[in-house]
């Protein structure tokens, strides 16, 4: 009997089984107008916005990062709403220093950039080449799931069609 007490405190003093597991989504933002400065979402980029709020709600989502333009925060605005979260800014030409932010706070989180920074930032968050994205494309959706320090990315598209 004193030899199964043993084992079993020896097996539930350590967290064998412990398990750091978090999930970035990274996104473009949505379409839109054709205006040359800081230029607000179409009406297709609403509906894309909206749809990745539904996309995302059951995400446990507990940060939500844009850049200061207005596409960027008015794409991530529907899931903000809807999970009562703030908007954090952070800069698009400083990758390398918020890909490890996001790391070292290891909590799911919407990140939303652009053509140019997506792909950028979802290549150095998982370790692994991604494609580039041309200005035409908004519909992609990156997923990158970590555990143990070990990134996982998928992608994904947004099934929106606008015309």
């Amino acid at each position: 009997m004193k030899k199964l007490v043993l084992i079993w405190l020896a097996v539930t003093s350590f967290p064998l089984l412990a398990v750091d597991s978090y999930t970035l989504y990274l996104v473009r933002h949505a379409e839109k107008q054709q205006v040359k400065n800081n230029p607000s979402l179409t009406a297709c980029g609403i509906a894309r916005a909206e749809q990745l709020a539904r996309i995302l709600e059951s995400a446990n989502i507990k940060r939500i990062y844009s850049t200061a333009f207005a596409r960027t925060r008015e794409t991530a605005t529907p899931l903000a709403m809807d999970k009562q979260l703030m908007i954090s800014n952070y800069s698009p030409r400083g990758l390398d220093q918020f890909a490890l932010k996001l790391i070292k706070a290891k909590e799911n989180a919407l990140v939303v950039g652009h053509s140019n920074t997506t792909p950028q930032l979802a290549a150095l968050l998982s370790k692994q080449q991604v494609a580039t994205i041309t200005e035409k494309e908004y519909q992609m959706l990156y997923q990158i799931h970590v555990v143990n320090q070990e990134a996982h990315l998928t992608v994904l598209k947004q099934p929106l069609q606008c015309d």
